[in-house]
């Protein structure tokens, strides 16, 4: 259980190397978009924020995206009057040991001219890069996260639970393992806070699903939609035991939020519902929200359920796609990794899928691509969100 990984100045290795364009508003995208399909068939992607007034959530992710183990390089491109601190950010990468530069639009003198200085610098990034040093990597430093999407009625007896199996070989193994969702185990808190390995975390863990059912009341809808019902979810209890499963059932060692690094191995729950009353609107518009989350918090790769079908990726980090009905996996199989629904036909186990999985962590982390980076799948999105942060009890030492 040992490959090569791309070495970074703070010790991290990576699994992949990838150089990042980056917009930091919405008014820079057609720009940073011009450039980076210069590079088709390179290392290099497309990211950004498109909000024009200050986040500091927003501005904490994007300095942890940029500086994420599987990023080797990065150019920003600012409009120019935006609130963003370009600067600061690329201080932060220079000083991360990456390549990094910015083109503002209006000191460029514009469109064509910002292009033509993005793809110029970008050439001789990607050769930079290609450099980087490897080093032996082994799955004691591996973070692995997982996120549901498009869910149906197989999914909590199929996918999910082997998704779990998977989990639970990787934490027996010394790697980190990283689920999510309180808005989707509202009363199962007292079920998942048995697993803490502290009291105190115990509590930490039980107030965040309390928060997320606060937050969902006042905004007056959960996180259950059209979709899932059509594909055979009953309820939203249904749906939350269903995704409950892909934590499998090892002992939580920490409660962490969007960007926060666990401290050492384990399994942990991220917390991505926003703190205080809703501010900014539902805590994730899409499943591609979530993925961002974790890939800010060091996730090399993610594992992604779905029964109904899902064919999002995303940039940075790969995504095994792991189908849950074995109807679905037979419409969609060039965009699925892993067929779960043989669980349903009989010719596969949920001990062996767990198995597959686990075996395909070790595989893509090895440089092995998945079906959305072979399909060009680069899905991103970065929006507004408020947090504080946690204490103690959350990331026990």
């Amino acid at each position: 259980m040992q490959w090569q990984g791309y070495l970074r100045k703070d010790g991290r290795k990576g699994i992949r190397n990838y150089l990042l364009v980056v917009y930091l508003v919405e008014c820079a995208h057609h720009v940073a978009r011009e450039i980076s399909r210069h590079f088709s068939g390179e290392p290099v992607q497309l990211i950004g924020f498109a909000g024009c007034y200050p986040n500091a959530y927003a501005d904490r992710i994007m300095n942890a995206l940029c500086t994420h183990p599987n990023a080797g390089a990065v150019l920003l491109v600012s409009l120019g009057c935006e609130s963003f601190n370009r600067k600061q950010l690329e201080e932060n990468i220079r000083a991360s040991g990456r390549p990094a530069d910015t083109i503002v639009i209006q000191e460029a003198g514009g469109t064509r001219t910002a292009i033509d200085q993005g793809v110029k610098w970008v050439k001789q990034a990607v050769n930079i890069i290609k450099l980087v040093p490897t080093a032996p990597m082994s799955i004691e430093e591996l973070i692995v996260g997982t996120v549901c999407g498009g869910s149906d009625g197989t999914s909590g007896i199929t996918a999910n639970p082997a998704v779990g199996r998977a989990f639970n070989r990787l934490v027996a193994a010394n790697g980190t393992a990283i689920f999510e969702e309180t808005g989707e185990m509202i009363g199962l808190e007292d079920i998942m806070s048995r697993r803490a390995i502290t009291p105190e975390l115990a509590i930490e863990l039980k107030k965040s699903v309390e928060k997320a059912a606060r937050y969902y009341t006042l905004m007056g809808h959960g996180s259950f939609a059209p979709g899932n019902a059509d594909g055979g979810l009953t309820t939203i209890e249904e749906k939350s035991m269903g995704a409950y499963c892909k934590s499998g059932d090892s002992a939580i060692s920490g409660l962490i939020k969007p960007g926060d690094r666990p401290t050492k191995p384990g399994l942990y729950l991220m917390d991505v519902v926003p703190d205080g009353d809703p501010k900014f609107g539902f805590p994730n518009i899409n499943d591609s929200v979530e993925i961002v989350e974790m890939i800010a918090s060091g996730c090399h790769m993610i594992l992604f359920t779905t029964g109904r079908g899902s064919v999002v990726g995303s940039a940075i980090s790969p995504v095994i796609k792991i189908c849950a009905n074995p109807a679905t996996y037979r419409k969609m199989q060039e965009d699925m990794d892993i067929n779960a629904g043989a669980i349903l036909s009989g010719t596969a186990t949920i001990d062996s899928v767990g198995d597959e999985i686990f075996t395909r962590i070790l595989e893509v982390a090895g440089g092995n691509v998945t079906c959305s980076e072979q399909l060009g799948h680069q899905e991103f999105i970065l929006t507004y969100k408020t947090f504080t942060p946690l204490g103690p009890a959350c990331l026990p030492a």
